[in-house]
């Protein structure tokens, strides 16, 4: 059997700045990703009903291509910060599924070290820096992590993630306005997956194209094709381009779709299934597959032997999770302040 150079955890392969042809390597890394990010949640999903995995759950499903596109816009260096939906922006920064599923049951081993669960992975050493279950609160702090790269004169940029839902908090217009007066590298990234928690944009708001509101603080913007990634790839990039030349931060309205529910309790009443089955024939990870097979001619043979390798990891995972220690009851109180000996914690 074939055997592919590409891992969706190795670094993600070289573009041509702004490309409207990509490579097969390039397809294959999103293919894979893709693939492993979507097995991975319905594990994850599975898990959940077993009551394996507890509190609350938000899966990444139909979104895929988006993480895909923003890891070949960006470089190891740059930062990632996103809300609860981060399972999948996690593993694509670099954190392993072993570390994320251990964090999703609760285990010492986990990427938070089992305290912070769902809706709270952590990887410093990749970049990834949350996981906030504050609504829009991670906007406020991703302008945050921006100046500090400004401040230290890198050329590394800051990409923040927050849903639809999140663009209607007061934490973002403050951080706009601040962004822009400090010419902030970041780039604001609002996955519109159109229900928030499970109200329409059309229902919460005046302004249906999010990325219009930028224009209250002069700040550029653009409204991206979410399914597909060659779209994130080049919007992204663009974005990071400018904020890397000091060009300041950018909106980037990135439309999508969740095939599941906002989280494992939701109904999905809001919604028909016609519209989810009209966004299920524009899945991602097919398109990318067609690709490969039309232009590329990977065959069968090849494609199984992705699956078979995403198939074992995301097993892996489940096996280290399951095997993995709780944390110790003396690790309760630690890692709530960054001061050691700080004198207000009682024991």
């Amino acid at each position: 059997m074939p055997e592919f150079p590409i891992s969706p955890l190795s670094l993600p392969p070289k573009i041509n700045p702004l490309a409207t042809k990509f490579s097969k390597e390039t397809y294959l890394y999103w293919y894979e990703l893709m693939l492993l990010l979507r097995r991975f949640e319905e594990k994850t999903g599975q898990l959940y009903g077993m009551q394996k995995i507890r509190g609350f759950c938000h899966l990444y499903i139909g979104q895929e291509a988006v993480a895909a596109g923003c890891m070949t816009a960006t470089t190891p260096d740059d930062k990632f910060i996103t809300a609860y939906r981060d399972h999948a922006l996690a593993i694509a920064k670099g954190i392993t599924p072993k570390a994320c599923m251990a964090e999703l049951y609760g285990k010492a081993t986990g990427c938070s070290k089992g305290k912070g669960g769902s809706m709270h992975f952590f990887g410093v050493k990749e970049n990834f820096f949350g996981g906030h279950g504050i609504v829009g609160a991670q906007i406020g702090t991703g302008a945050g992590l921006a100046f500090a790269e400004k401040y230290r004169g890198t050329k590394n940029v800051v990409l923040c993630f927050f849903g639809d839902g999140a663009a209607r908090q007061g934490m973002l217009h403050e951080t706009f306005n601040m962004a822009m007066l400090w010419d902030l590298p970041v780039v604001f990234i609002c996955e519109n997956n159109h229900y928030a928690m499970g109200t329409s944009v059309a229902r919460t708001s005046k302004t249906l194209d999010i990325y219009k509101m930028a224009d209250a603080y002069e700040m550029p913007s653009d409204s991206i094709d979410g399914m597909s990634p060659e779209d994130v790839h080049n919007g992204v990039l663009r974005a990071v381009n400018r904020a890397r030349e000091r060009g300041g931060p950018t909106l980037l309205e990135i439309k999508t779709y969740r095939y599941k529910g906002h989280s494992m309790s939701d109904p999905q009443k809001y919604r028909t299934k016609d519209e989810l089955e009209q966004y299920k024939e524009r899945d991602p990870i097919e398109y990318v597959m067609n690709v490969l097979k039309d232009q590329y001619k990977v065959t069968d043979a090849e494609f199984e032997v992705i699956i078979d390798r995403v198939k074992a990891e995301v097993d892996e995972s489940v096996t280290f999770a399951e095997e993995s220690p709780w944390p110790d009851d003396n690790e309760l109180l630690k890692d709530v302040y960054v001061q050691e000996d700080y004198p207000f914690i009682v024991d």
